[in-house]
């Protein structure tokens, strides 16, 4: 999404440019071709496109995707995109307008029910355009804010440097971002690396670093001392990683590829690993729509077999007394307290490690942590924590 959309802007109709642009996006996205992708390699096409009228194309076909089901598919394309922008800017002005039933019925597929809890708060925020979450350096989250304005910090102490963004300009050009003060990253996505906590000095692994958006935040909090290892099975991946770490300026990483299997990339034993698994992105929905008509149930337990794996070939990483954090953007049982409770049976040299909820700190500490984006505007979130307290086997 063009990072430049505020997230409660209900823009004018569409003029016949644009609809145009959105209704090439939604013919060729499919599953090989997701939405995002294809939405930003056609405006990247289009680089005289006025970028109010980028604004109006991002959020067409995301509208289009999250009320599909409500659209009469025999109508043209162009009137299927200006119906589905006009039940975006309802359901914003009035969301009582829509039934719960109405919503569960038509707002995720059918399947689903069977992996998750259909509540209507969880669907009412997944027919809800989602918010622009930066994360600014530690402790500069103030500062950020009245350079940039338009920002709204998540809470005190931490989470001030977690700014809620409602303006209108492009972040991408900001001095700001290019001098690496800040990043794109969701909140709940945040909150992984506030669980990790990696003091300066220690040396960490994320196991499956894909762009490197946590592994940024992880520098940040070890204040750029230490060593992270960053590894994952796409060699592009990496190298966008290394063009991102450069502009933010993190320089305590080493890169290593790592296909998942039982050999990780080094013998070195770590003061913790994360593993942010691949999964099904069903904590994702709100914000790519797209995704909840091609995703099946196949992929949920094909994926649930390769975190168990992940996690059991990452663990013995772990130095003891070290801490081995799990995490996913997803909701499903088979692939958050499922996994967890195979790693836990399978791997007897760790312990579950309690963590405090970094945005609700008040509520008991707990080994296993939901963040729902139903409690809060944000990407769903799995994470669970164990400590090493032995050798494989209990040996």
């Amino acid at each position: 999404m063009n990072p430049s959309v505020p997230s409660d802007a209900l823009p004018p109709s569409l003029n016949s440019r644009c609809r145009k642009l959105a209704a090439r996006v939604i013919a060729t996205a499919d599953r090989e071709h997701p939405a995002d992708t294809v939405l930003r390699e056609t405006l990247r096409a289009k680089s005289g496109l006025p970028r109010n009228e980028s604004r109006l194309v991002s959020r067409a076909v995301f509208a289009w995707f999250r009320w599909r089901q409500w659209l009469d598919a025999s109508a043209p394309p162009p009137e299927q995109i200006e119906a589905a922008a006009a039940l975006a800017d309802q359901f914003a002005a009035n969301p009582a307008s829509f039934s719960d039933d109405e919503l569960a019925a038509k707002a995720a597929p059918a399947w689903i029910a069977e992996h998750v809890a259909v509540t209507p708060a969880w669907v009412r925020a997944l027919q809800s355009e989602p918010p622009l979450w930066l994360r600014a350096r530690p402790g500069q989250g103030t500062a950020l804010a009245a350079a940039l304005g338009d920002c709204q910090p998540a809470g005190t102490g931490r989470l001030a440097d977690a700014l809620r963004y409602t303006g209108g300009q492009d972040l991408f050009r900001t001095a700001e971002f290019h001098a690496g003060e800040f990043e794109l990253q969701d909140l709940h996505s945040q909150a992984v690396g506030w669980l990790c906590d990696p003091p300066p000095g220690e040396t960490w692994w994320d196991a499956c670093a894909g762009e490197g958006g946590k592994l940024l935040h992880l520098s940040a909090l070890m204040d750029n001392r230490g060593l992270i290892w960053v590894s994952d099975r796409a060699e592009w991946r990496l190298r966008r990683l290394q063009r991102r770490a450069a502009r933010a300026k993190a320089f305590n990483y080493r890169v290593a590829a790592w296909d998942g299997g039982p050999r990780p990339p080094t013998k070195t034993k770590f003061a913790g690993v994360l593993v942010d698994a691949p999964c099904s992105n069903l904590g994702t929905w709100q914000r790519n729509p797209h995704a909840r008509w091609t995703t099946t149930p196949a992929d949920v337990q094909e994926l649930a077999a390769l975190q168990l794996r992940l996690l059991s070939h990452a663990a013995p990483a772990v130095k003891p007394g070290g801490k081995l954090v799990y995490a996913v953007c997803t909701l499903t049982r088979a692939e958050t307290e499922e996994v967890a409770a195979a790693f836990a049976a399978r791997c007897s040299e760790f312990a579950p490690l309690t963590m405090v909820n970094p945005l609700v700190p008040d509520t008991p500490p707990a080994a296993q942590i939901w963040l729902r984006p139903e409690d809060r505007p944000a990407n769903g979130m799995f994470i669970a924590a164990w400590q090493r307290v032995g050798t494989a086997g209990g040996r």
